[in-house]
């Protein structure tokens, strides 16, 4: 049977309804071409609508698609609306659900809202509720403009985490690319390896506009540090963090508020002033507060040096006054 139906300005050119179980049109095919096939200059080359079940259904069998839509130009392959229920709802036994391509910088399968709904949804019950996977890009991508998350992991079992990222060829299995803030505790079971030098903590510094890295800080009268002023000083504090090619590695108590606080190394590498003037300073030599302010010295008198040694010289200083790496060792 051959029916050829030619719609008018208003009406459809053929339309079926049915009250039972079947199908309002049903198109078969035995050969090779379509059971189905709808064709518009500017509407829905096939148009599907249901009050409770699915608006278009398809049942594809082997490896062919349910149902498939293809576009040669900019509209969508296919698409899908839904006033409560799914805009497209794809299932499978064996294989994908829903399948897209994208070709170019399109997307294979793209999901918007413009209420407070998921883009894209996905749910399994063992397997992945979303799995992403790419040669070149990024396998999963999320971006925020608003006030969410790019991306959200939530886990509601106590024994299971929200998000899990693995990297089986031995690099990185994260990379945060900006400061990462964890509000809970951090457990680690290797090593925690920092690529900076030293250990800072912040403190109140008096005069902090005057004050620059590599500074020899003490405590004064307040408990805020200032710079040296004496030699053989034993409020002696630390180094204010940050001179030269080294950074800290670790800073303590930093507050949101930082006002007149500076990092202070206390253990570690970290470039310091120096002054060589009361005698030429060697690699390993201890050095203390000197009269020059802000700046260290050889210690060159170990009765009065006790207390008051800062580090030791990791580079030397002839003459004059300079910037050197010292390993903070207070003592």
């Amino acid at each position: 049977m051959i029916v050829v139906g030619t719609g008018t300005a208003t009406q459809p050119g053929v339309s079926g309804s049915s009250n039972s179980n079947f199908a309002g049109v049903r198109g078969s095919n035995t050969a090779t071409g379509n059971g189905v096939t709808g064709f518009a200059e500017s509407g829905s080359g096939v148009s599907g609508e249901s009050k409770t079940g699915p608006g278009v259904s398809g049942l594809g069998k082997g490896n062919f698609a349910g149902v498939r839509g293809t576009n040669s130009d900019t509209g969508n392959g296919v698409s899908g609306f839904a006033e409560s229920g799914s805009g497209v709802s794809g299932e499978s036994k064996t294989g994908p659900g829903v399948s897209g391509l994208g070709k170019g910088n399109f997307a294979g399968v793209r999901g918007e809202s413009t209420g407070t709904g998921n883009g894209v949804s996905g749910f399994a019950k063992a397997g992945i509720g979303v799995s992403g996977s790419t040669q070149s890009g990024d396998g999963v991508r999320g971006e925020s403009a608003g006030n969410g998350a790019g991306v959200r992991g939530v886990s509601t079992n106590a024994d299971r985490v929200g998000v899990v990222g693995e990297n089986t060829k031995g690099g990185f299995a994260g990379l945060f690319v900006g400061d990462v803030d964890v509000r809970g505790s951090l457990f680690c079971d290797g090593d925690i390896v920092l690529r900076n030098a030293d250990c800072a903590e912040h403190f109140d510094i008096a005069g902090a506009e005057e004050v620059d890295p590599g500074t020899v800080m003490v405590i004064n009268a307040d408990g805020a540090l200032e710079a040296s002023q004496v030699s053989y000083d034993k409020r002696v504090a630390g180094v204010v963090s940050g001179a030269g090619d080294f950074r800290p590695a670790l800073i303590l108590d930093k507050q949101p508020d930082g006002g007149d606080r500076m990092p202070i190394a206390l253990v570690g590498k970290t470039f310091c002033k120096v002054d060589a003037s009361g005698g030429a300073i060697a690699v390993g030599d201890l050095l203390t507060t000197s009269a020059t302010p802000g700046h260290a010295m050889k210690a060159a008198d170990r009765d009065a040096a006790f207390g008051a040694v800062i580090g030791k010289a990791l580079r030397p200083l002839d003459q004059g006054t300079g910037l050197i790496p010292i390993l903070i060792a207070l003592q």
